[in-house]
């Protein structure tokens, strides 16, 4: 038990930092430039495993693949696949760097990472039939007033059109609903496969479409130019192999360890832990204190919406933030 929790710890931490880098990597070259180079590693390393596995079932003794492993409905799933990619990878992502670059890399950390758990409660509620209990919307009603908090730190005209900050705000604000479409897409397509194996095909998926986002952008001279930007390289590494591949895997051991719901609050203090790591290292940042408080009240509707779920060990819902 002891291991699991240390390697949750690791995995936060580098969650965590993974916003700094992102805030490094985007002084060297565009956000969109960097997301590609992300997933050509996490892809190259999710491609390496799936050679590994080849060899080892073509031993002798080997366990043999698992017919209904295989995918169903090849067509849904295809779609299901398309659109997770693009809510969950190259449009996420994209938003997610661009709103670091423009805002500091304090305030996406804790618009994703506390307001995708409320969203995707709302959307549970809305496409799965999940009782609306009094508890909920109490949760909901709190949820509300944390996030203008959260949002605008209280002053309202960061969030209007005629604000210097106002793109930054609008693109972090996306973050958390594009993650809780993907959230929810992932949970159907997880019904029909492993979710390591779904993780892998979206990664292709998302490494195809942000491809071809930075040919129709014309960075293709960017992205070539900075093969060998050892800054580039790095980030990109810890980006793809830790926080994509490694991070991810940490998660879903830990799934089957522990309660989801226990898992999942190791995220809330996330956006907290970057906010750390970004004052002691002097990155740029908008962040105030109204927006910490309303972090702090929406983690608490977090708690107060999944309250009756945590005497149920089975049946809490699998909430999860890639970075």
């Amino acid at each position: 038990m002891l291991k699991i929790y240390g390697s949750l710890t690791f995995m936060i931490i580098m969650w965590s930092f993974s916003f700094i880098i992102v805030d490094i990597g985007i002084e060297f070259i565009t956000p969109l430039t960097l997301a590609l180079y992300r997933f050509i590693i996490a892809s190259m390393a999710f491609a390496v495993i799936d050679i590994i596995q080849v060899f080892k079932n073509r031993k002798p003794n080997g366990a043999p693949i698992n017919k209904n492993d295989r995918i169903v409905s090849i067509r849904k799933t295809l779609l299901l696949l398309f659109f997770a990619s693009l809510s969950g990878v190259s449009l996420f992502f994209l938003s997610q760097y661009l709103a670091i670059q423009l805002i500091g890399p304090s305030l996406p950390a804790l618009f994703v990472c506390l307001l995708a758990p409320i969203i995707i409660s709302v959307f549970a509620l809305i496409f799965f039939n999940e009782k609306l209990t009094k508890l909920k919307i109490l949760g909901i009603i709190i949820a509300t007033f944390g996030s203008f908090l959260l949002i605008t730190g209280g002053d309202i005209s960061n969030i209007l059109p005629n604000s210097p900050n106002f793109i930054g705000y609008v693109l972090a604000l996306l973050t958390p609903i594009l993650w809780a479409i993907y959230s929810t897409i992932s949970k159907q397509l997880i019904k029909k496969s492993s979710s390591i194996k779904i993780n892998k095909y979206i990664s292709y998926l998302g490494l195809l479409e942000l491809f071809i986002f930075v040919i129709i952008s014309n960075e293709f001279g960017i992205f070539l130019l900075n093969f060998t930007n050892a800054i580039v390289f790095l980030c990109a590494l810890y980006l793809g192999l830790g926080s994509y591949v490694i991070g991810y895997y940490i998660w879903q051991y830990s799934q089957t360890k522990l309660n989801s719901l226990k898992v999942a609050s190791f995220l809330y203090i996330e956006p907290f832990l970057t906010l750390i790591f970004s004052l002691l290292l002097a990155r740029n940042e908008l962040i105030v204190l109204g927006n910490i408080v309303g972090g702090i009240i929406v983690l608490l509707a977090v708690f107060i919406i999944n309250y009756d779920k945590t005497r149920k060990k089975d049946l809490n819902p699998k909430i999860s933030v890639s970075l």
